[in-house]
């Protein structure tokens, strides 16, 4: 493991932010951490790279105990922090530089890390300007080439991708992916589900600063009550047809949205047709009606009872 997390409890006074928090990272994945605000996603970081004391707990990073001055440990270790972090009186290249200098004392190996780094992020064109001149997308890329200049093993990311447009946003997923590629163990949290779904190996969901659950995608909606959704929409009103179609085989909850009739199903089989059944039955006419399997948002509904841009 390259990341060990064990029994971690962090209070402030009154609050316990972190409630016996175990977490595992395998060398190679991306692991997606995932929660409502507030839950400790960012405690929980901050007490694994040391930079928060915890009351209990241990934590190993690359196979070792990790510690404030543990500094063997946090020179393989990258940070992409969710504010962008850079120095406004620096250019976008004197930023990459002063951020590799850190890590990298050789000028002339440096000097490459930096140019590979500002080819990775695209911002060959922009080298010269000052964070104040860049767009959010371009400011985001810098604070990601700062980040990752030194090639570290670990890599944090922390919602890189909120306020962007989409064509800088699908630029840093695919970096993301080719980063892993690369042979970087990636920890990732995201607000945007579908980027969990589409980018990590495995996921962790966390609430009450606790794990509560974690696993492959599949693996996640293997756990949830719900197997299959359906959407259907009528051509006419009929009173008291949610309390009906609740009475179909296997139905856990009916919900309208919009004139949408949205069923959830605890079994995956014949739902299709035992609803089929009960439109006709009833002499109802449907202009919509297709299936869904579970998403990651319905595990973390069902797991978290909250939506995760709370």
């Amino acid at each position: 493991m390259i990341v060990k997390v064990d029994n971690l409890v962090k209070r402030y006074k009154e609050l316990i932010a972190l409630d016996h928090f175990s977490m595992e990272v395998r060398e190679g994945e991306i692991l997606g951490l995932l929660g409502p605000n507030g839950c400790g996603k960012t405690t929980a970081i901050n007490c694994i790279l040391s930079l928060l004391s915890f009351d209990k707990g241990e934590v190993e990073v690359l196979g070792k105990k990790m510690t404030p001055d543990a500094y063997d440990i946090k020179r393989q270790i990258g940070m992409v922090p969710q504010e962008v972090a850079v120095f406004e009186n620096l250019t976008v290249k004197e930023n990459i530089d002063y951020f590799c200098g850190l890590y990298i004392d050789d000028r002339s190996l440096r000097r490459e890390y930096v140019e590979e780094a500002i080819d990775f992020v695209e911002l060959k064109d922009y080298i010269g300007f000052y964070p104040k001149k860049l767009s959010g997308g371009l400011k985001r890329r810098l604070n990601i080439a700062c980040g990752i200049v030194h090639k570290p093993r670990l890599i944090f990311l922390d919602e890189p991708t909120v306020a962007v447009d989409a064509q800088s946003r699908n630029f840093i997923l695919e970096g993301i992916k080719k980063l892993n590629r690369e042979g970087s163990t990636i920890i990732y949290t995201t607000h945007y589900l579908e980027e969990a779904e589409m980018l990590c190996n495995r996921i962790v969901i966390m609430d009450n600063g606790k794990s509560l659950v974690s696993g492959t995608n599949q693996e996640l909606k293997a756990m949830i009550t719900t197997t299959e959704k359906i959407i259907v929409r009528f051509s006419q009103d009929d009173d008291g047809i949610m309390e009906r179609i609740g009475d179909i085989p296997h139905v856990i909850e009916v919900t309208e949205e919009d004139g949408d009739y949205i069923i959830k199903f605890e079994n995956g089989i014949n739902n299709i047709s035992n609803l089929l059944e009960f439109i006709m039955e009833n002499n109802l006419i449907y202009t919509k009606l297709y299936s869904q399997l579970p998403t990651l948002n319905d595990v973390f509904l069902e797991l978290t009872g909250k939506g995760l841009r709370d």
